[in-house]
């Protein structure tokens, strides 16, 4: 099993807990991205072209059944469901089958409401340490439960 960081849009905060705990279970890391990101020497970066979704196109192609994701990105988020993995917002919500449906469902309606325009209000709230304590602790037990 590896991990895969949808690193474009992914907090700095999370990251950090990210590399800890495949540190710790000495799990293959990858963060992929548009733009270069600083990592630790342990952790592999792939920084793909600019363009739109290379980043999430690049980790539906390494993707392997049963590996995790990290992404906030819907449409990301039912390929790899698509192709067997896992996937956990930086917030520590799990996407699956049951919930993807809606999650779409819910986001085209949005997308084609606004008609392509910018979101208004900017985007999720900052994350709390609830939100950082939430996450870790889903990784934790996720990475009990299925690396080994």
């Amino acid at each position: 099993m590896k991990i895969w960081v949808d690193a474009d849009a992914c907090p700095n905060a999370i990251k950090e807990i990210i590399f800890r705990a495949a540190r710790r279970t000495n799990c293959q890391l990858t963060l992929v991205a548009n733009y270069p990101v600083q990592v630790p020497t342990d952790v592999q970066m792939l920084v793909v072209p600019p363009g739109f979704d290379g980043a999430d196109n690049k980790i539906v192609e390494l993707l392997e059944s049963g590996d995790l994701v990290i992404s906030a990105d819907i449409p990301l988020a039912a390929k790899v469901l698509e192709k067997g993995g896992y996937v956990f917002t930086p917030r520590g919500e799990e996407y699956t089958a049951r919930n993807i449906g809606d999650r779409l469902s819910v986001r085209n309606f949005l997308e084609s409401f606004r008609g392509g325009a910018e979101p208004i209000g900017g985007g999720p709230p900052p994350l709390n340490n609830k939100d950082k304590a939430n996450f870790a602790n889903r990784l934790d037990r996720f990475l009990a439960k299925h690396h080994q």
